[in-house]
């Protein structure tokens, strides 16, 4: 924990950084990346630079990890960092990149609060800074050591052995080694990073869950992202690196990707299981089913999915049939638009409703989707009386919390 001294520095001055720490990520990103323009090309995700959800997500994490460590009594700081700690190993960050992003990061908060970073003031931070790194390092390296890698020697050079189009904007890869050596398995849920070389050089990396299909391959889908207009009038880029994969990459091209990382994996026992999902956030719940049908699995699992159309549903088939072969798993479906195609008990038009949808109480739930979405199923499943400490969710990109 942090000293008594900066303890209560940072406790009486938490309400003015956290303030500011919406105007410092900014300038911190700005110098960082004026030293070393290779960051911003090659390893950070440019669509959420442009967009500001990686200054607003590390403004958030810093505030929020500095907030635990001074409170009276709160969780362990260290379990709000593992989604964090799981994006880094899957990047291959290293330990040496931390004093780099320590340097512009403090230049970046003398440049905003000036004469209010007093040296009390920078000694206090300071140390909050190096406790929530030295805890991301420390637990970076126990996944490195658990995937049985050194730090940062995550990518391997894979080949594309199938590519399978799963609906009008989706596709999926099985990726395998060139000498056939079979792939470590990867736990039900995890992802892996993809790198690939865009036209202007740069090299931009994205996560992409595991779909867990044949042993000794990985199998992911991507689904194309067009421009998007967002609710506070702001545009969405397209997707760099799924529109690449969707372009350019087929059957024997040869891919960059990382070892498979990520928290949100299934949980062992017997208790039932609720997967809840919305378009390609299908993708780790296929992963789940994969898992529960080949250990011959009896849980009882409720699938319940939404989407704009039948057509847009990529692994539709694929899902029927893992339900179809789950001796305890049932399924419900809602789209948007069905078409011609009737409403029954498990197939409704609209949007995801859960007030008639059976929930065990003491059922471990699993969300994947856009933030909105999880959002709403959060607060629904809440409202519902599901404690929360059952629901886990995965966010890519910067990460963000369902509820304030």
């Amino acid at each position: 924990m942090l000293s008594s001294t900066s303890t209560e520095v940072v406790r009486a001055t938490l309400p003015v950084i956290g303030a500011a720490i919406g105007d410092i990520t900014p300038v911190f990103y700005r110098r960082l990346f004026a030293a070393h323009p290779g960051l911003e090309r090659d390893l950070f995700n440019r669509g959420n630079q442009a967009q500001g959800d990686q200054q607003r997500a590390l403004a958030g994490a810093i505030a929020a990890y500095a907030t635990l460590l001074v409170a009276e009594d709160g969780p362990d700081p260290r379990e709000v960092l593992g989604r964090i700690a799981h994006k880094h190993a899957s990047l291959g960050v290293v330990a040496e990149q931390y004093p780099v992003v320590h340097e512009h990061l403090f230049a970046a908060i003398v440049e905003v609060l000036g004469d209010a970073v007093t040296p009390e003031v920078a000694a206090a931070w300071d140390e909050v800074y190096w406790h929530m790194a030295n805890t991301l390092i420390a637990i970076e390296k126990d996944l490195y050591a658990e995937a049985g890698t050194t730090p940062g020697d995550v990518f391997r050079d894979l080949v594309v052995r199938r590519r399978t189009q799963e609906a009008p904007d989706t596709v999926s890869f099985v990726v395998a080694a060139a000498d056939g050596t079979p792939l470590p398995a990867a736990k039900p849920g995890q992802y892996v990073s993809i790198g690939v070389r865009l036209p202007d050089g740069a090299r931009q990396i994205r996560q992409y869950s595991l779909i867990g299909t044949e042993p000794g391959t990985w199998a992911f889908s991507v689904r194309a992202v067009l421009p998007r207009d967002g609710a506070d009038g702001t545009t969405a880029p397209a997707g760099e690196v799924s529109n690449h994969l969707h372009a350019a990459v087929f059957e024997g091209d040869h891919l960059e990707v990382s070892l498979p990382f990520g928290e949100l994996t299934l949980t062992d026992g017997e208790s039932p299981l609720v997967l809840v999902s919305a378009g390609i956030g299908i993708t780790p719940m296929l992963g789940f089913l994969h898992h529960l049908r080949a250990t011959g699995s009896e849980r009882p699992v409720t699938v319940l999915h939404a989407d704009r159309t039948p057509a847009a549903h990529a692994h539709r088939a694929e899902l029927k049939d893992l339900v179809a072969g789950l001796p305890g798993a049932t399924m419900v479906r809602w789209y948007e638009d069905l078409g011609v195609r009737p409403q029954r008990a498990d197939l409704t038009e609209g949007l995801i409703d859960l007030a008639d949808v059976e929930l065990p109480g003491d059922a471990d739930v699993y969300l994947c989707g856009p933030v909105p979405f999880m959002a709403a199923v959060n607060g629904a499943l809440i409202d519902r009386g599901v404690a929360a400490d059952r629901i886990r969710y995965e966010v890519f990109g910067p990460a963000r919390e369902l509820a304030s």
